[in-house]
């Protein structure tokens, strides 16, 4: 006589002991992920990519003489050696004003604002308004170079590069002495790229 089969509970398969079927939502949902994963990184890089070339486009000059108080500064510019000289080199406005780090490029250009804001509200639209300023946006701009060592200056001139033998006596003998003092270039480089400012005093 053969023994009957223990009954199985209600909704019980007769192959319960056998490894339970993958729920297809978890492959569904793992493939999800990475799709939303796979899409977050594209953006992102889309983005990133959007956000360095707009920094890049703000750094032309044509971009600075957009407006219209620039002009002065480059009219100027145009005369000095940065612009042109023997050596063919060209120094465009963000060579002597724009850092080439990135974090204190982001600072500077932060900071730029105030420039946007003064062009709207017209506060050095005329050559009057300008000269009447000049002075103090002059200050700002030598504070900021001597605090940062004259870090925009060095991205070409170092004293290290310095061949003093082609330099004139004046300053074959002030150089090696500014290095040995630690002094930066715009001490004494005041002038170069602008006009300097007229001071009632």
């Amino acid at each position: 006589m053969t023994q009957a089969s223990e009954p199985t509970e209600p909704g019980q398969a007769s192959g319960a002991g056998r490894h339970p079927r993958r729920h297809p939502q978890k492959k569904n949902g793992l493939k999800g992920k990475l799709s939303f994963l796979a899409i977050g990184l594209v953006v992102g890089i889309i983005a990133m990519a959007g956000f360095v070339t707009a920094i890049e486009w703000t750094n032309r000059t044509e971009f600075c003489l957009n407006c219209h108080s620039m002009k002065h500064n480059y009219d100027e510019y145009k005369a000095s050696v940065h612009y042109k000289n023997r050596a063919g080199a060209h120094a465009q406005c963000a060579d002597c004003h724009v850092p080439k780090a990135l974090g204190p490029k982001l600072i500077r250009k932060a900071f730029a604002v105030n420039d946007i804001i003064s062009e709207i509200q017209g506060t050095i639209d005329t050559d009057e308004k300008f000269q009447a300023k000049r002075g103090e946006l002059a200050d700002r701009v030598w504070t900021y170079m001597i605090k940062s060592d004259s870090r925009e200056c060095r991205t070409c001139h170092t004293y290290d590069s310095m061949d003093l033998e082609k330099q004139n006596n004046t300053a074959k003998r002030k150089h090696p002495q500014a290095a040995l003092e630690g002094r930066t270039c715009i001490e004494c480089h005041k002038g170069v790229a602008h006009k300097m400012p007229r001071r009632e005093d």
